[in-house]
């Protein structure tokens, strides 16, 4: 259903973020929209992929994280990432 005063066709986060990045006037770190958008797309959470994009930097060996989901597509994306979990305090 298109936007009624602009005629504009509605559009995901990752297509809106990816015209944006096509933008002459934008300044960003590029690898980590991308990775972002990359973990986004796959159904993953955006934040998540820009962290182990940065994480992934010359002093970062491995994504660690509460998020299961995040670790899993990482993994299976070729990425060092371990899962911690939550203390019980058990």
């Amino acid at each position: 259903m298109p936007c009624k005063d602009y005629d504009f066709q509605p559009v995901g986060p990752a297509t809106a973020a990816r015209v944006l990045l096509a933008a002459g006037n934008v300044e960003v770190n590029r690898p980590a929209v991308e990775a972002g958008l990359l973990v986004l797309e796959a159904g993953g959470d955006f934040a998540g992929g820009v962290i182990a994009c940065e994480g992934n930097s010359p002093s970062g060996e491995t994504f660690v994280s509460f998020d299961k989901k995040a670790v899993a597509q990482l993994t299976v994306q070729g990425q060092a990432a371990r899962l911690l979990c939550a203390y019980t305090g058990t």
